[in-house]
């Protein structure tokens, strides 16, 4: 959806989608996404994607310093800001304002702040379609993990969950929307508790080829 708000305001050039990637797992950290289906998302969007490779697990000043990595390599392309999708969550914004700020890079936050609720239905009303990927079972129903982003879900989901799961509460694989060139055919697997959380593991229905909540981009 933060990629969607700044295409539609073309106040940025998109140069990369960014996305850490354990290196043991080859899936995205915290979503359990596999990497196939980020390249088939990265294909379908039509943009390069920038994947930063971390271990598992990963101390933070290893993630912070592969990430500065990136970024700074970036930079040395013309790259000066990168967009987050990040709702409210006062201390991770502070976090992202001061790492770059370290760079010399400025980061974007075009959702910050937005009702949450009225921004998961606009998200569907304009077309993007997700399943979730992964859920904390301290804050929501494993059972909710493997189900599709839709009217039901947030219809089931307990009051104090945020409809866009801000809090981690879960976390989703989006398949399509109005920034895919063409869906992405998934299938949903088997349901695992690793480390906690409970994951659904999300495969390609067809063979395809080659996202996060990261973009890095060029100001206009």
């Amino acid at each position: 959806m933060a990629l969607y708000r700044v295409l539609r305001r073309k106040d940025f050039e998109i140069a990369y989608l960014l996305t850490t990637v354990s290196d043991r797992f080859h899936r995205i950290s915290m979503h359990g996404v596999r990497e196939s289906l980020l390249d088939a998302q990265a294909q379908s969007l039509n943009l390069p994607i920038e994947k930063v490779m971390i271990p598992y697990p990963c101390p933070n000043e290893i993630y912070e310093e592969k990430m500065a990595n990136v970024l700074s390599a970036l930079k040395s392309e013309g790259v000066t800001h990168v967009i987050f999708g990040d709702l409210f969550l006062q201390d991770i914004r502070k976090y992202r304002e001061e790492k770059l700020a370290l760079i010399d890079m400025t980061p974007v936050f075009p959702l910050w702040l937005e009702d949450t609720a009225k921004l998961a239905r606009e998200m569907m009303n304009v077309g993007f379609r997700a399943v979730i990927t992964c859920v904390d079972p301290r804050r929501l129903n494993p059972d909710f993990a493997g189900r599709h982003f839709d009217e039901n879900f947030l219809e089931d989901m307990p009051a104090n969950v945020d409809p866009c799961g801000e809090n981690g509460e879960f976390h989703t694989f989006v398949y399509d929307g109005p920034t895919f060139t063409k869906p992405i055919p998934i299938e949903v697997g088997e349901r695992v508790i690793r480390d906690g959380f409970q994951f659904a593991d999300v495969t390609l229905a067809a063979p395809h080829m080659a996202s996060g909540n990261h973009f890095a981009s060029h100001a206009h």
